[in-house]
């Protein structure tokens, strides 16, 4: 009697144990990448059925050079990292968790908030120092009732929400051309022009997709719309603001401070402005990373990609036109 082949699966970067026992338990064989060249993914999907992927980038070559690739399964939401028109053309649906991180992504945006708010980074550093006499210079600012502007109503965005209105009672306004005002959540004010949005806002969280037309929405023009006393996180996409045009606003003191978990370039260069400015705080594009999120993100992964290789419509389909009912 033939022995069925067990499908193969490639890991492009770890994930957590759960996933990968989950992958075994239904027969898959595990492979993992020693690195994220393109190049080494080329030569290693070639005879794989799946893959799995975290933040490193999957290319129209790597897509390509899948022969036997019936599904990518993204670790994860955002798939812009991902040759997701090839995909789409050859027929290979892409799965992801959009649920799975959402709960640390909201926690790190209510952080960035009240760590610059508080002026906690340059509090931290002078305690360290013995410089008490800071407490007399270093006056914060309170979260309280304050106006917080999300861009980007989704998922991540109505939650960050929720989280400010019930705990610092927070005024939210909500930027979103793609959500109709009947579909806006409770509590959140839909503002339809940008320039009233921005100079309204104490607080403004970015939570947009990173699209063509998003790229650099925030620019010097945006930047000069805001209060001098508003801060602007990030935890989008770092090309969806103009960064040159941000180290200006935050060095002349156009706008109060930053919190972000993304940047133009990953890793930034070591001699990047944010990394001397006592009005930024900086993650290194973490924010999803609580082991409660990476068990979620590599157990939504692998069932959307046993789903797809069963032949059952996965639940998270990023690209739902390759699917036939």
């Amino acid at each position: 009697m033939k022995t069925e082949t067990k499908k193969r699966v490639l890991l492009v970067q770890p994930i957590a144990e759960e996933g990968m026992q989950l992958l075994r338990d239904a027969g898959m064989e595990l492979v993992s990448a020693p690195d994220t060249k393109e190049e080494t993914l080329v030569r290693m999907v070639a005879d794989c059925d799946g893959l799995v992927v975290r933040t490193a980038k999957i290319s129209d070559a790597v897509v390509r050079a899948g022969k036997h690739l019936k599904v990518i399964a993204r670790h994860g939401v955002g798939v812009d990292r991902i040759a997701m028109n090839t995909a789409t053309e050859l027929g290979i649906p892409v799965v992801n968790g959009p649920y799975s991180n959402l709960e640390p992504l909201a926690e790190h945006a209510i952080a960035f908030m009240l760590m610059l708010a508080k002026k906690l980074v340059p509090s931290d550093r002078a305690a360290r120092e013995g410089r008490f006499s800071v407490r007399n210079e270093y006056i914060g600012t309170e979260l309280w009732q304050k106006t917080l502007g999300i861009v980007g109503v989704g998922r991540i965005g109505r939650e960050v929400a929720r989280k400010a209105r019930a705990a610092f009672s927070m005024r939210v306004l909500g930027f979103d051309p793609y959500l109709k005002p009947e579909n806006a959540p409770e509590g959140v004010e839909l503002v339809g022009d940008l320039e009233a949005f921005l100079r309204a806002c104490d607080f403004i969280s970015l939570h947009c997709q990173l699209t063509e037309e998003t790229r650099a929405m925030v620019g010097e023009r945006e930047l000069g719309w805001m209060k001098p006393t508003a801060f602007l996180v990030n935890l989008a996409r770092g090309e969806v603001v103009d960064e040159p045009a941000l180290v200006r606003a935050l060095e002349t003191g156009r706008i109060a401070g930053l919190g972000t978990d993304v940047y133009a370039v990953e890793p930034p260069p070591a001699d990047h402005p944010f990394f001397r400015m006592d009005n930024v705080v900086l993650t290194p594009h973490m924010s999803a990373h609580t082991h409660e999120a990476m068990v979620r993100m590599a157990v939504d992964a692998a069932a959307g990609l046993l789903d797809v290789l069963a032949g059952r419509r996965p639940q998270y389909l990023v690209n739902p036109e390759v699917w036939s009912t």
